[in-house]
């Protein structure tokens, strides 16, 4: 086997790693550069930098400072005066509801209370969205859109039906209750809704609701709840009624009547303007009737032991047939609704969650006359009524039947709701 021949020198020269020595002397012998050379090829290698970049010390000129400083200032001024704006219009609009121009504090605190009530709208808004999607229920087209600004109603008027009283609704329509373009307009110029109040049955989607769905589609004059249809529910149904009238409409006052009693809008808003500037209001006819304790009578009273002993009376509430009451308290419903107590009967139910509350109670006979000839003399007298009813029926007796006559009678002129100024 030969034996290797030993490697060159030169061949050992050449596969030894290159080094790189700084030196503070030249020696000349290769692989080696100076510190001298290395600092030119530094300083070379920045001045061609300089030259290709064309970057040698560019200082902005004062203007271009002062320009760009200036266009920064402008946006900040833009978004200052944009906020300020809006102040500017709360304000304006706050001086507008109270007839005055100058700035007092009044206008201020009515400002403030303003943009609380957007904020709890808001908040109402979405507590019923997600109620909803909680429930499974599906969410009402108005609640999908949460607007900070809304439109201002004057007043909504929500009419208390069941799903057995359509000859009921059908009576309303054709006597008091403005119909297709006449109750749009009622709307968009005067600033009041009136919806059919109901809930659902307690199939969901049975041959109850979609019998209210058809009459809807046809009228389009209901407000459905998120509530199961029940008499001993009426208490729970007022209170969903009020949320979720406060959350869909922006209204100064809320009004409750039931479907068996006859209304004059013109004098209802005219009787609720002059308690337009009251931030709480309930209003209807004030009673205290007695509570009743023994079972089977209408009325029962099954809480009564919180009232006191036998013989004890109720604390003052509107009667049910029909009562309004003002933004505020609207918005204390809807955003306290899941812990106001309930009892069996309804107008006892709204009486209580106003116990405690700086509210005044007004007392306005003319929201409870009687059918004719009560409500026909006074309307002669030039007191017209708000609602005629009969206090036996707790509504007008047999009222698919005479509502008509009520109308006849005691009804103002249809012109006096389009000439009527709130």
């Amino acid at each position: 086997m030969p034996q290797p021949q030993p490697m060159s020198r030169d061949l050992r020269m050449s596969l030894r790693p290159t080094k790189v020595v700084m030196s503070s002397k030249s020696k000349g012998g290769g692989g080696t550069v100076s510190r001298r050379w290395t600092l030119l090829l530094c300083l070379g290698s920045f001045f061609t930098g300089l030259l290709f970049t064309n970057r040698m010390w560019m200082v902005p000129e004062a203007k271009d400072i002062i320009r760009v400083n200036k266009a920064k200032e402008h946006r900040e001024e833009l978004v200052v005066e944009g906020y300020y704006s809006k102040i500017m219009d709360q304000k304006d609009e706050a001086r507008k509801i109270l007839g005055e121009e100058g700035s007092t504090t009044e206008d201020d605190l009515q400002m403030l209370n303003k943009a609380i009530s957007n904020l709890e709208m808001e908040l109402a808004a979405a507590k019923m969205a997600q109620e909803s999607i909680l429930k499974g229920s599906p969410v009402p087209q108005e609640l999908k859109v949460i607007k900070t600004r809304r439109h201002k109603y004057f007043m909504v008027i929500g009419i208390n039906t069941a799903f057995n009283s359509r000859k009921r609704r059908d009576s309303v329509r054709a006597t008091w209750m403005p119909q297709g373009e006449k109750r749009k307009k009622l709307e968009e110029e005067k600033g009041i809704v009136i919806r059919f109040v109901i809930g659902h049955g307690a199939t969901s989607g049975g041959i109850l609701d979609r019998a209210v769905e058809a009459e809807d589609k046809k009228h389009a004059d209901f407000l459905r709840l998120n509530h199961v249809e029940g008499y001993l529910e009426l208490s729970a149904k007022t209170k969903t009624y009020f949320a979720t009238a406060f959350s869909l409409w922006d209204a100064e006052f809320y009004v409750k009547v039931d479907d068996d009693v006859h209304v004059n809008i013109a004098t209802l808003g005219n009787t609720l303007a002059r308690h337009r500037l009251k931030p709480r209001v309930y209003i209807g006819c004030m009673k205290c009737g007695p509570v009743l304790a023994r079972k089977g009578v209408r009325y029962y009273e099954p809480e009564h032991w919180k009232f006191g002993g036998d013989g004890n009376k109720y604390f003052r509430h509107a009667t049910g047939q029909l009562y309004a009451i003002s933004n505020e308290l609207a918005a204390y419903i809807s955003i306290n609704q899941h812990v106001l107590h309930k009892y069996v009967n309804e107008d006892v139910s709204l009486g209580s969650w106003f116990i405690g509350l700086d509210v005044e109670h007004i007392d306005d006979r003319k929201l409870c006359c009687g059918t004719p000839p009560d409500c026909e003399w006074k309307a002669q007298a030039g007191s017209t009524c708000v609602a005629s009813f009969d206090w036996s029926c707790s509504g007008i007796c047999d009222s698919v039947d005479r509502i008509k006559e009520v109308h006849q009678r005691c009804g103002e002129n249809e012109s006096t709701i389009w000439n009527a100024v709130f």
